[in-house]
């Protein structure tokens, strides 16, 4: 598997169809624990995303990358546009100059995007997060080498796993964390969009590699 800088971009634009066709579903379950506006803030997020890097198939991933996160930075409100954003900044960072990029590349880019959450968030994993989506995701991709669809199949499921696991636990921050044990039950918004992320790119890889 080799994605270049156009192929980067079709996958971004895919991340942003379905972040935009679960709005509804992701501000639903923001309203139970949080501000109600998750789903609204990430589709317009991701839609100036498209925009922004539109034109830049000529342009290094990293670069691409970087400008995904300096752009939810700038347009997602609440704690959602410096997490994602962070993340997103940190997988450049990580990718740098490349032109390509592989699937040994994928522990490297989710690995750098969870460490700049935990730094920007200050959480772990248990505390109702992103986190639990991103980290058990990431734990799979790093247990075997070299990577392939069928370890990204897996990672994606422990996203989705990470999913279910918040219903279970108390929410330790942001706005769901003044809740305490009444946050129980819901599962979380913020996993569950990266859990959305993880799959498109999982799906737009699996396409072009059958």
């Amino acid at each position: 598997m080799a994605v270049n800088s156009a192929e980067l971009i079709e996958i971004i634009n895919l991340i942003a169809d379905d972040i935009q066709k679960n709005k509804d579903f992701l501000t639903e379950l923001d309203s139970a624990i949080g501000d109600a506006d998750h789903g609204i803030n990430m589709s317009k997020g991701f839609k100036a995303v498209n925009e922004k890097i539109s034109t830049m198939s000529d342009k290094d991933c990293g670069s691409i990358l970087k400008t995904v996160g300096m752009t939810l930075v700038s347009t997602v409100g609440g704690a959602s546009g410096p997490l994602y954003g962070t993340a997103f900044m940190r997988a450049g960072q990580a990718v740098g100059a490349k032109k390509e990029l592989d699937f040994n590349d994928l522990p490297i880019i989710l690995d750098a995007a969870l460490e700049g959450i935990k730094m920007r968030g200050k959480a772990e994993k248990g505390e109702k997060t992103i986190i639990d989506a991103l980290e058990p995701a990431v734990e799979v991709l790093k247990k075997s080498s070299p990577v392939d669809i069928k370890l990204m199949e897996e990672a994606v499921k422990a996203a989705k796993d990470g999913v279910e696991y918040t219903k279970g636990i108390i929410a330790k921050k942001g706005r769901a964390s003044y809740l305490g044990e009444r946050s129980i039950g819901h599962q979380d918004p913020g996993a569950t969009s990266c859990y959305i992320i993880l799959s498109a790119v999982y799906k737009a890889i699996y396409d072009k590699n059958n």
